[in-house]
């Protein structure tokens, strides 16, 4: 509310305005007159007063009218109204209060009266002007609220999509320093695969069941591994796995870490083979390791993207995977010249693998050690 509240006095009669004037001037109120209905109008549109005292009998526009037309008028804020008449007359006062009038005073006019009822109006203005003011704010911080939530949903959603093949502390990274790290290009990465040696006779004849149940085991042990060594998962095919090291975000010795990584997955699958051995199943688990250039980036449509490499080096790491025998970690020669000195290797000699016209050198680690 204006402080002070803002009064509009409308009477044609100077007299009968002059003396609402002097009985209300000093309660500190700020004053304006009317003498007619149309200047009423033109006043309260202009001026906005807080509060008016409105004749009834009027030429041209009488009170009532007046009354209406404000009240109805949607772009006007809330001016409460207090209908002055001579008469008492009770449908007088019903037509007033219908057309709109929140209060009404009768001629003439009590001193206490008038005052008591203008300060009870302008209370009912400024509680109204109060709940409006927090309805704004309300709404405000709703939209503010609703852009906020928006925002957030699309981070989880986009945060959900990268950790589909990140580990969650590179995904973080990725999401602040933006998905562009995603768009297509070359880089040096190291790349591992690994799977599990007699799988397919496996799933041949096992039921179904214990199939899904020895991958659920395999996948959650493994793949919690690859996050601890921060490797980019690739994807899950099967018993496959295939994991980026370098990609999309540098990291310092891809192959050595590819090569921890590999260690520690061998110790785990190997547990896990021995508690298989317990219900039936024999399943070894072989990986294969490769470094080299690979085009990588997002590949598929909208709501279901998935991070894609390509190149020999991932054919070679595949080749190198189906290779190994049962506890092997086979590697490349570049692989093998990053990590020699901090690991227990043996030759296996030149591989023919398809794909690849020339004997491809490889070697097998024995030991290394998990952690620098």
């Amino acid at each position: 509310m204006h402080h002070p509240p803002r009064i509009l006095i409308v009477d044609d009669s100077e007299a009968n305005r002059d003396i609402l004037s002097a009985r209300l001037a000093p309660h500190g109120y700020e004053l304006m007159q009317a003498a007619d209905g149309e200047e009423a109008l033109a006043a309260a549109r202009e001026r906005a007063p807080d509060l008016i005292l409105l004749d009834v009998m009027m030429p041209k526009i009488d009170g009532i009218e007046v009354c209406r037309r404000l009240k109805q008028d949607a772009e006007l804020p809330f001016m409460p109204i207090i209908l002055v008449t001579a008469r008492a007359d009770t449908r007088d006062v019903v037509t007033g209060l219908e057309a709109g009038a929140d209060e009404y005073l009768t001629k003439p006019i009590d001193q206490s009266a008038l005052v008591a009822r203008v300060k009870s109006v302008l209370r009912l203005k400024e509680l109204h002007d109060k709940v409006q003011g927090q309805a704004h704010e309300l709404a405000d911080w709703n939209r503010t609220l609703e852009q906020r939530v928006t925002e957030q949903v699309a981070e989880i959603e986009r945060m959900g999509r990268l950790k589909s093949f990140l580990a969650p502390q590179i995904a973080e990274i990725v999401l602040s320093s933006g998905e562009e790290l995603l768009d297509s290009h070359r880089r040096d990465v190291t790349v591992l695969f690994c799977d599990l040696r007699g799988f397919t006779a496996f799933a041949e004849t096992a039921e179904p069941e214990e199939v899904i149940a020895v991958l659920r085991e395999y996948h959650a042990d493994l793949g919690g591994l690859i996050h601890e060594f921060e490797g980019t998962l690739h994807r899950f095919a099967g018993d496959g796995i295939m994991v980026l090291f370098n990609d999309p975000l540098p990291c310092v010795d891809p192959a050595l870490r590819a090569v921890r990584l590999a260690v520690a997955m061998r110790d785990h699958a190997a547990a896990l083979a021995t508690n298989w051995r317990k219900l039936g199943h024999e399943l070894g688990f072989g990986v294969g390791i490769a470094h080299g250039y690979a085009t990588l980036g997002r590949i598929g449509c909208e709501g279901r993207f998935d991070y894609s490499a390509t190149g020999s080096v991932v054919n070679l790491a595949a080749r190198l995977c189906a290779e190994a025998k049962n506890g092997q970690i086979l590697i490349d020669s570049k692989v093998f010249a990053a990590i020699e000195e901090l690991a227990e290797t043996e030759p296996v000699g030149g591989l023919v693998l398809k794909g690849f016209h020339r004997p491809i050198q490889a070697f097998n680690v024995n030991v290394c050690a998990l952690h620098p």
